[in-house]
């Protein structure tokens, strides 16, 4: 089971039996109560997170555009562990209103997953301004929105998951505006991790490739194009977001490249 993964890392051997700085040793931090606040909840990565935290013991908030999907995942998550604003993440409003939910229910805020996003693909010069300015609101300014709001909240520390991909790493043809996207991420989230990081809070981002969703077909695409199969599950990006949230608070790790088997690197 993931929360029980014993991990080999480097650490004083005081009081402790066996030999070696680097021991494996079973330190996990502990979810259970824990607040997160989740953007882009309703479906694929968002959602896999949701459900796989609140199995491991934590409290979400939770925002999405669809009315129904979100009254669905906060009926499967249960009204004692779930609560959830709809709104468009690239309005400020709805973070605000999100941030207010989490706080007026629960207290606090301890860990924020910025999963909001969207993919229109094709040629640059095809896309409609549409397309575009969707694409940059939700992706990177709703971003900015989700933890605008929910920063100010994180007075003991916590952590910020972003999830990105790995198109902002290498963006490839025919997604030059949803990669530039990806790629704002990561530099505003290694900029705002070590803005933030004498305050306690870490920031992560995650950068999946390809992941079996609605989202990866995306605008410009048909099903069968790419290969669904061969991607990551949901579920995949969805653990690791949890094992992240898991460990001590002297380690950092500040972004995770994934891939499946079969898509390669």
């Amino acid at each position: 089971m993931l929360l029980s993964r014993i991990s080999e890392i480097d650490c004083p051997t005081e009081g402790r039996t066996g030999s070696g700085g680097g021991m494996p040793i079973n330190e996990v931090r502990e979810l259970r109560d824990t607040v997160v606040l989740i953007s882009g909840a309703t479906s694929g990565i968002g959602r896999a997170a949701a459900t796989l935290l609140v199995a491991a013991g934590a409290r979400v908030a939770v925002t999405g555009r669809n009315h129904d999907r979100l009254e669905e995942l906060k009926t499967e998550l249960g009204a004692d562990n779930c609560v959830g604003v709809t709104g468009d993440i690239g309005v400020l409003d709805t973070s605000a209103r999100l941030v207010d939910a989490a706080v007026s229910r629960f207290g606090r805020i301890d860990s924020v997953i910025a999963s909001a996003g969207i993919g229109a693909y094709g040629d640059f010069l095809s896309l409609s301004e549409h397309d575009i300015v969707e694409t940059v609101t939700t992706n990177f300014t709703g971003t900015l929105w989700t933890l605008r709001a929910a920063l100010p909240h994180m007075t003991d520390g916590g952590d910020v998951i972003i999830v990105s991909s790995v198109a902002g790493v290498r963006g490839g043809a025919n997604e030059a505006v949803y990669a530039g996207t990806k790629a704002a991420q990561l530099v505003f989230a290694g900029a705002l991790d070590r803005e933030y990081r004498e305050r306690g809070v870490r920031v992560t981002s995650m950068c999946p490739a390809g992941v079996n969703t609605r989202f990866a077909v995306g605008r410009g695409r048909t099903e069968g194009d790419p290969a669904l199969e061969d991607f990551l599950d949901p579920s995949d990006v969805g653990a690791a977001i949890v094992y992240t949230l898991t460990q001590p608070r002297r380690l950092r790790t500040t972004q995770w490249n994934m891939w499946s088997a079969a898509e390669g690197a």
